[in-house]
């Protein structure tokens, strides 16, 4: 059998991630492979703090990529700051708390679950509570924007009743960063986590991540050593943080660095408040065009991701049909439910690059046509008038 290059299609993602990535970036991807101790590449390491530090709006010296996705961003967090017996409380409205759970109780630690309905924001009273409830809780963990749902917590006033209660913060900005604010040091935020593939617009494959003073410390002075060698920050930040010579831990990804670098400088060249009012327009847009047709969103307004929309299926529809249609006839690409919601809704992004008039139109028409064929109980002929009329606000 002779195996012959691998040429994927032009698809428009336009689901929970990965998103579209610039050419820039792709560009970007393809310069030349230089050694990741190279002087050259030491510098543009340093520029790729002062970027990250741009987009997460922090002054923290401990701002870098973990060389793996975000999956292994959140794993730096838990492994670094939760030690063997530690009670942590994780507040759960979607998938991803649920893995925030599993790293904690494999780091050895006891976590304590605050639940809120899936498709709402955490509830601040509720953390209260369990606060008051559990007085030698250590840790606090949330996610900021919950990529199963779409929905969006108060992460200023989460931190701030974390901190009444002497609890340190880890934060899921996996979906939030770069397309609805994020503020590190405003905010108070001890631990944070990303990923590149949603509105950075980079590929997948690494995770920006920032640390405060105060977590800073806790890893410094932890009681047991780090259980993975690889995410340890003790050591890699002799790599990420040196002022003088770098000490070798592991060959980072190079050209995929160089790809978030670009992605980095393109946020910068736009601007994070431009960036942040072109995600709510778009999301506004896509908005009209959808509830013109009758379909709804499953996050109330106040608590909604602009970036990451989930939208209740209409009865009596094979959801997983109006993916393949749109896919094999639109080559777009939308997302399915996780979870508890699998089967039940459709996660619609507008994420980076791929948040543009340009995607709006195209998702609405393509929905139009498709939920036509299938007898879908939606109006017609509708969404993008309705889509238009805000795009021209």
């Amino acid at each position: 059998m002779t195996i012959r290059p691998f040429h994927p299609p032009q698809r428009v993602l336009m689901g929970p991630g990965p998103s579209d990535v610039s050419p820039r970036v792709l560009e970007a991807l393809s310069r030349p492979t230089i050694g990741h101790l190279d002087p050259v590449f030491v510098a543009m390491m340093d520029e790729m703090k002062a970027l990250l530090k741009y987009a997460f709006q922090t002054k923290n010296e401990l701002t870098m990529p973990v060389s793996a996705p975000g999956s292994a961003g959140m794993e730096t967090c838990f492994a670094n700051l939760v030690e063997p017996g530690d009670k942590v409380i994780v507040c759960q409205n979607g998938v991803f708390a649920g893995r925030m759970k599993e790293n904690v109780e494999r780091c050895g630690g006891i976590a304590v679950m605050v639940q809120d309905e899936w498709g709402r924001a955490v509830d601040p009273q509720k953390l209260e509570d369990a606060l008051k409830a559990n007085p030698d809780a250590r840790i606090v963990a949330f996610v900021h924007a919950e990529t199963s749902t779409g929905a969006q917590s108060d992460a200023k006033t989460l931190v701030e009743i974390a901190h009444k209660h002497n609890c340190l913060t880890i934060v899921d900005a996996v979906t939030s960063l770069g397309g609805t604010p994020v503020m590190v040091d405003e905010w108070d935020i001890d631990a944070i986590y990303s990923g590149t593939q949603k509105c950075l617009s980079c590929t997948p494959g690494l995770s920006p991540v920032s640390f405060s003073p105060n977590a800073q410390a806790k890893i410094k002075n932890r009681k047991s050593k780090v259980q993975s060698w690889f995410m340890d920050l003790n050591l890699v930040m002799g790599y990420w943080g040196g002022e003088t010579k770098r000490t070798y831990h592991h060959t980072a990804p190079i050209n995929a660095l160089y790809g978030l670098h670009e992605a980095l400088v393109i946020l910068q060249e736009e601007g994070l408040h431009n960036s942040w009012s072109r995600h709510q327009k778009n999301h506004l847009a896509l908005r009209a065009g959808l509830e013109a047709m009758g379909l709804n969103f499953v996050v109330p307004e106040a608590e909604r991701l602009p970036q990451l929309n989930a939208i209740t299926v209409p009865h009596g529809v094979d959801e997983a049909a109006v993916r393949a249609l749109l896919l094999s006839d639109y080559n777009l690409e939308i997302g399915a439910g996780l979870g508890a919601m699998a089967g039940k809704v459709w996660r619609i992004g507008l994420m980076g690059y791929a948040s543009n008039p340009r995607n709006v139109r195209l998702c609405l028409s393509a929905l139009d046509d498709v939920l036509g064929r299938v007898k879908a109980p939606v109006k017609h002929g509708v969404a993008l008038e309705a889509a238009n009329r805000k795009l021209a606000n």
